[in-house]
C-alpha cells in the first residue's frame, strides 16, 4: 500500500493541504472544499482539529493562520544558519542607508524571502519574510541567476512573466538578456521596477565555500530615493555586505595572480 493512501497519512496530509489552501486565500469552508476536492463535513472536521492544535483561527464564519504557524515560522527561520549568519550584516545595510533589505534564497522558479529589514522612508513593499516572488523579475532574484547559462535565464525569463505575482514591467527579452551578461560581469543586479512598480533596486549574490550562490541580498526603496546616479553608488556598499556573508559561510575570493 502506497505511503499517502494509508489512513494517518492521508489525514496528515489532508491537514497539510487545509493549511496551504487557507495560505493561498481559500478562507471558508465552501473555498476550501473547492481548493481541496473533499465533502464540506471532511472539511470542516480537519479544520477544526487545525484551530484546537492552534494552527488555524476561526474568523467568524471563516479560517485564518493560527499562532502556531507563526511561532514554528520564526523557529525555522532561526534554525537557517545563513540567517542567523547574515543578519548583522543585513542589520548594518540597513542602517547605514535607512532603505529595506531583503536577503533571498533560490526556491526553483522563485525567490523566497528569507529575511527583510524594513526601511525607514515610510514606505511600504509587498515583500515579506516567507513570500515568494517571479525569480527573473527581482533584483535579489537576478542576482541568483548570474552563474545560470542564458538558456535558463530565458527559462526563468518566461516564467517571470506568466508568474500570478508579475506586476511591474519587465523589458523586453533582447534588453534583458544583454543587461544580465553586464550583471553577470559585474557581480551584480540592477531592478528598475521590473517586479514592483515604482521600485528600484541593487542586489549582489551571496556565495559558500564551493564559490556557488547560495543566496543574495538587496537593497531597494522608491525610484524617487533611488535614482539610477544613486543605485550605481550603492553597488559596492551591496556587494561588499554580500561578501561579508559569503565569507561567513566559507567563502574566499580568489587571490591576485603574481605579475
Amino acid at each position: 500500500m502506497p505511503l499517502e493512501s494509508t489512513p494517518g497519512t492521508q489525514t496528515l496530509f489532508r491537514g497539510l493541504a487545509v493549511l496551504e489552501a487557507v495560505a493561498g486565500g481559500a478562507h471558508d469552508l465552501s473555498a476550501l472544499g473547492r481548493a481541496l476536492g473533499l465533502s464540506r463535513s471532511t472539511t470542516q472536521r480537519l479544520a477544526s482539529a487545525l484551530v484546537k492544535a492552534g494552527y488555524l483561527r476561526g474568523e467568524g464564519e471563516g479560517y485564518a493562520l493560527g499562532a502556531k504557524l507563526i511561532e514554528l515560522g520564526f523557529q525555522a527561520r532561526e534554525q537557517v544558519p545563513l540567517a542567523r549568519l547574515a543578519r548583522p550584516h543585513l542589520e548594518a545595510l540597513a542602517q547605514r542607508t535607512q532603505d529595506t533589505v531583503h536577503l533571498g534564497l533560490p526556491e526553483g522558479v522563485e525567490v523566497l524571502y528569507l529575511d527583510k529589514i524594513p526601511g525607514q522612508r515610510g514606505l511600504e513593499m509587498r515583500s515579506r519574510i516567507g513570500h515568494r516572488m517571479p525569480m527573473a523579475l527581482t533584483g535579489v532574484g537576478k542576482a541568483l541567476m548570474l552563474d545560470l547559462p542564458e538558456d535558463r535565464w530565458r527559462a526563468l525569463y518566461e516564467s517571470g512573466l506568466a508568474h500570478p505575482a508579475s506586476r511591474g514591467s519587465p523589458r523586453p527579452w533582447e534588453a534583458y538578456r544583454d543587461e544580465m551578461r553586464r550583471y553577470a560581469a559585474q557581480s551584480v543586479a540592477l531592478d528598475f521596477a521590473e517586479n514592483e512598480i515604482g521600485i528600484h533596486c541593487v542586489a549582489a549574490p551571496v556565495r559558500d565555500a564551493g564559490r556557488g550562490i547560495v543566496a543574495a541580498v538587496s537593497l531597494a526603496s522608491a525610484a524617487q530615493h533611488m535614482p539610477e546616479e544613486r543605485m550605481l553608488s550603492l553597488v559596492p556598499e551591496v556587494a561588499a555586505t554580500a561578501e561579508a556573508i559569503s565569507r561567513s559561510l566559507g567563502w574566499r575570493a580568489t587571490a591576485p595572480r603574481a605579475a
